[in-house]
């Protein structure tokens, strides 16, 4: 009877009879299970958040935790110099893959290898290399005469095992971006140069520093923010040891949440670390308008 009524009522809006209010009734009607999810799995889940995060306890606890300022500092770093890193490489590299030749495509196939590789065999590989007893980069080590290192036992070596490896893993795809903006710059421009005298320096400073900011800005943003939520290369990596003293804030609120048990300190370290997302998120919107 019920259907039959709905069907009736969607009928006689199509017909255009009955008023705005009852031709949106069923609509409203066969929304309510999607309303119903969108409520239990977004709507709770962030007042739930919101319930926790704004405890000045929570936060009076956590700066008064020396592994959580180790780990802003962890933070600051991992991202600056990855990311910095990681994009000026791409640049340099980008301009490289844009000549042609056949050396040039199959080094771009090589070259494409570490973003297709999975995370999981990629992180272990480079364990396996770091290993005190059987790792190469201490039988090199051994031969140059410089002795044998525990690199994953060390903090700044931990961390800096992190920065490399995410710079090996992510810089193909960041390349393959920027070599797509340079095919978009007009070559008009680059042979106009060389015609006045312009050498590849010049036309680098003039031409395509120019042409490529906007992107080599948004990709910076991009990075950042991706790069600030990341958990898996340090939770694979090192775990967030020795000692706690390689956690980024992804890895120590997991840390908190699921070990220690306490979801309020979890959820107020991923809020400490939302305003600057957000800023991100705001610059980057203001560049892609």
């Amino acid at each position: 009877m019920a259907v039959g009524s709905l069907v009736a009522r969607s009928t006689a809006a199509a017909a255009g009879i009955l008023s705005p209010r009852s031709r949106n009734l069923p609509g409203l009607l066969f929304s309510l299970p999607l309303l119903a999810l969108f409520a239990c799995f977004v709507v709770y889940p962030l007042f739930f958040v919101a319930t926790r995060i704004f405890d000045r306890y929570t936060y009076e606890v956590l700066f008064s935790d020396p592994v959580y300022v180790q780990t802003i500092v962890n933070t600051i770093v991992y991202v600056g110099v990855a990311v910095n890193v990681k994009l000026f490489l791409a640049l340099l590299l980008s301009a490289v893959l844009d000549s042609d030749g056949k050396a040039t495509r199959f080094l771009s196939a090589i070259f494409l290898l570490p973003w297709a590789i999975p995370v999981l065999p990629g992180i272990l590989s480079v364990r396996w290399m770091m290993s005190s007893q059987w790792g190469i980069l201490n039988l090199i080590s051994e031969d140059l005469g410089l002795g044998t290192h525990h690199w994953l036992a060390s903090r700044w070596t931990a961390i800096g095992a992190i920065i490399l490896f995410h710079i090996w893993k992510y810089l193909p795809f960041w390349t393959i971006i920027f070599l797509s903006a340079r095919r978009g710059i007009p070559r008009q421009l680059y042979e106009a140069a060389y015609i006045d005298g312009a050498g590849p320096f010049q036309a680098f400073r003039y031409i395509s520093l120019p042409m490529l900011g906007g992107i080599y800005l948004i990709c910076t943003l991009l990075s950042m923010v991706f790069t600030m939520g990341d958990f898996t290369n340090v939770q694979l990596m090192t775990g967030g040891g020795p000692g706690d003293s390689t956690h980024v804030l992804a890895t120590l609120a997991y840390r908190y949440t699921f070990r220690v048990g306490k979801i309020d300190w979890g959820m107020g370290v991923f809020a400490t670390a939302l305003p600057v997302t957000l800023l991100f998120i705001f610059v980057l919107i203001k560049k892609i308008r």
